[in-house]
């Protein structure tokens, strides 16, 4: 039982691929940051659980300068993003960080509950300009002639027949229907991202990122998370993600700085989370003082670095591309 899923030859193969993960950024004027995997902050999200530590088991003295924070638990960081936006809002101007991150709970072909994301940060990017970046690290790790911006918009209409941002709960419904589903036993789910999120990740991803990349931009406000929402009819989130090969890659964001919003999107996320059966999260945070003083307009990118090893050496699973999965660790 000591040997790895992942034979030598990949775990070679794999890192030289982060070697060039870090040479991309390096040539572009990133520098290479290191952010605790332990903290009193996290980030607040509906369907991601973190990994809690107790506090005790850890800091030996009691902190008089927590900000909000539980007094029972730290936290495995679910992704490095509060602490590097720390560094930009104290003067980062451009990072990155290819990092481990935990999340309980997520096991499978393309899960595991400890991964390698690699994040970035660069302040006065675009949202096209983040896109261009993405694309273009995109096509050069994984050998493609080119990628593709389409928005969420268009994607549901090409694939699932549907509007997702002016349809109704019902014609959500009937769309799923359309596509396959046998609805009766979840008819009486009324959350409209609840099928939305159906058929993208049963309809639309399949059929996502063959050939060449495709970067899915402008999401529903109210898949927004941390990102900026442009007012327009109907508004959007200015958030995109990356798919190849029907595989979701990179979540990134026009990054929000406004904390009064923050503040309101965290307590509304914290009573959805409590409806699903989730204990709330804490609601301030360091990441708060830091957009409070004044955090630089910039955007953001997450990457899932297992993920693209499998695409990139044609594995079909990540067991096949990290050593010592949840199972065998």
């Amino acid at each position: 039982m000591f040997q790895p899923t992942a034979d030598i030859e990949t775990l070679r193969r794999r890192a030289g691929l982060i070697s060039n993960l870090r040479r991309f950024f390096e040539d572009r004027g990133f520098f290479e940051v290191d952010t605790p995997v332990l903290s009193g902050d996290i980030v607040i999200d509906r369907y991601l659980e973190p990994i809690s530590v107790p506090r005790k088991a850890v800091v030996a003295t009691q902190s008089t300068s927590r900000i909000g924070q539980s007094e029972e638990f730290l936290w495995m960081q679910t992704s490095p993003e509060f602490a590097m936006k720390r560094l930009v809002a104290a003067g980062a101007d451009a990072i990155y960080q290819i990092a481990h991150a935990y999340r309980s709970g997520e096991s499978g072909r393309l899960h595991n509950p400890e991964f390698t994301m690699l994040e970035w940060y660069r302040t006065g990017d675009t949202l096209e300009s983040a896109m261009q970046r993405l694309g273009e690290l995109a096509t050069t790790m994984l050998g493609r002639d080119e990628f593709h911006c389409l928005t969420y918009r268009q994607i549901f209409q090409d694939h699932a027949g549907v509007d997702p941002l002016q349809a109704e709960l019902a014609q959500l419904q009937q769309a799923a229907h359309q596509n396959g589903f046998q609805i009766e036993g979840i008819s009486a789910e009324d959350d409209i991202d609840f099928w939305r999120n159906l058929l993208l990740t049963h309809v639309v991803e399949p059929k996502l990122g063959f050939g060449n990349p495709v970067i899915i931009y402008d999401w529903p406000a109210s898949q927004s998370a941390l990102a900026q929402v442009r007012e327009e009819q109907p508004p959007v989130a200015e958030r995109f993600e990356l798919y190849v090969d029907g595989v979701e890659l990179a979540n990134g964001y026009h990054e929000l700085c406004d904390p009064i919003e923050l503040r309101r999107r965290n307590k509304q996320i914290n009573q959805l989370r409590e409806q699903d059966g989730h204990p709330p999260l804490p609601v301030e945070s360091r990441l708060l003082n830091a957009m409070e003083s004044g955090l630089p307009p910039s955007c953001g990118v997450a990457l899932g670095v297992d993920r693209l090893v499998m695409l990139a050496l044609g594995k079909s699973s990540l067991r096949e591309v990290i050593a010592f999965p949840i199972d065998i660790a």
